[in-house]
């Protein structure tokens, strides 16, 4: 039997990233239905990286979508380091578009499970 090689390796990065854009493209669609206007999607900072942000009425969110064979499973996988960068990451967002600073904001996940609806978990964490 022949061991994977660095192409196998490469293949499943690639399926991995493409399951993510979908992923996303999927919770982008199910923000916009419930209403919120997306402002970035994959907003990357030096110092880490937001999936999307949104607005709506006095509300700035940053969104982390996750993918999983479960919800359970989608939700753990928002970790506490995770989280930090989402944080500082969002600080940059705010230093740069300083229109949103007396936003109300929010930390939500949205979690992708096949064959069923994404499920938007609004204030998801603090801080």
């Amino acid at each position: 039997m022949k061991a994977a090689g660095p192409g196998a390796a490469a293949a499943g990065r690639q399926r991995a990233y493409r399951t993510g854009i979908l992923a996303e493209t999927a919770a982008v669609w199910w923000l916009r239905f419930k209403g919120y206007r997306i402002l970035a999607r994959r907003y990357r900072a030096p110092v880490g990286e937001i999936d999307v942000i949104v607005a709506r009425g006095t509300v700035l969110a940053a969104v982390e979508v996750k993918r999983r064979g479960s919800a359970a499973a989608a939700a753990e996988a928002v970790t506490p380091p995770q989280q930090q960068r989402i944080v500082r990451a969002l600080e940059h967002f705010l230093a740069r578009h300083p229109a949103f600073a007396n936003q109300a904001l929010r930390f939500d996940a949205v979690l992708v499970v096949p064959w069923r609806w994404p499920r938007h978990l609004e204030d998801a964490w603090s801080p």
